[in-house]
């Protein structure tokens, strides 16, 4: 059964969307501060967050940012103003979602499921068909099974939404992916953020693979990961 920890200080939120959660298969758990959410999340092993924009101590990007620095977690945003900025920043800081307040508790359920799912499918999808679950380019080596990415033997820590990114662009070494073939991996986001969340998910992979330049822009027409292909040691 998944686990899910909800941040949110609005303390009337948490006990229907545990019950509607349990409903769907799903344990919800809440925290109404985010140091108190941060100690769960370090105590606990939990399969996705979700957090609110506006919290106490701290907001929920900078929450977020806190979490990034420990963990690759799914985390889905809450924010009550509904503004592409807020969605923007929190796609920057390494957020899988966002849902705008006020929501329907059943597509905050889906939004976290389809996150869960994508990351059980993805190493099955990215290797389309090919039992090979392990891919090693020049400084680059890609382990689908264990869902572990090591630069020149390093380890990379990506979340959810980069690994499958790679694992999708890694399928087909060369091959240019436009964002549509990108997004029908990476779905969830409202339509007014779609290509700017491929963008932003691009961006976030490239600074956590430097030096490598390994992924490449085709103006017009999409990404390729353009990185000689090596056999495992």
């Amino acid at each position: 059964m998944p686990r899910i920890l909800l941040i949110d200080d609005d303390e009337h939120l948490a006990a229907p969307l545990t019950t509607y959660f349990a409903r769907f298969g799903c344990t919800l758990e809440s925290a109404v501060r985010p140091s108190e959410g941060l100690a769960k999340l370090r105590a606990g092993q939990y399969d996705a967050a979700i957090l609110d924009v506006m919290l106490p101590e701290m907001d929920g990007f900078a929450l977020c940012r806190e979490i990034r620095k420990e963990s690759d977690i799914p985390i889905v945003m809450l924010t009550a103003r509904g503004e592409v900025m807020d969605r923007v920043v929190g796609l920057e800081l390494g957020a899988d979602d966002y849902v705008p307040k006020p929501f329907e508790p059943r597509e905050l359920v889906a939004r976290v499921q389809t996150i869960l799912r994508r990351q059980r499918s993805a190493p099955a999808a990215a290797t389309n068909g090919n039992s090979a679950q392990h891919r090693v380019f020049d400084g680059l080596s890609i382990d689908l099974d264990r869902r572990q990415v090591l630069r020149h033997g390093e380890r990379v820590e990506l979340t959810g939404t980069e690994f499958e990114l790679l694992a999708l662009l890694a399928a087909e070494p060369g091959k240019v992916f436009s964002r549509d073939d990108i997004l029908n991996r990476l779905r969830g986001h409202e339509a007014e953020l779609y290509t700017r969340a491929v963008d932003i998910v691009v961006s976030r992979l490239r600074k956590k693979l430097e030096p490598l330049d390994c992924i490449k822009t085709l103006r017009n027409a999409g990404y390729a990961l353009a990185v000689a292909r090596s056999e495992p040691a």
